[in-house]
């Protein structure tokens, strides 16, 4: 769980989850292409590589490799873990 904290802990990474989250199974230069049109990210190929490293390291993004391509994919089930451990409902006031 610490993986995943870490992981979101960077406004790059939460985009990049986004964007994934938004439209699965995209590609490197996808993502590059994404981050710089729409959010104004100017991160190199290889920085961006790096972050979609960490959010796999925490089980956040999945990939599958096709020929020469490489697809990334959103996994929210780490997501998951934390609200059944922290289950959010409505509050009352005491």
């Amino acid at each position: 769980m610490v993986t995943v904290f870490r992981a979101l802990n960077d406004e790059t990474r939460r985009v990049i989850l986004d964007e994934l989250a938004a439209r699965d199974g995209q590609t490197l230069f996808e993502i590059c292409s994404t981050l710089t049109t729409r959010h104004g990210l100017s991160s190199t190929r290889q920085a961006i590589s790096q972050h979609l490293g960490v959010l796999e390291e925490a089980g956040l993004v999945t990939t599958e490799k096709r020929g020469r391509s490489k697809f990334h994919y959103f996994n929210p089930a780490p997501l998951a873990e934390i609200t059944r451990r922290w289950p959010v409902g409505e509050r009352t006031a005491e």
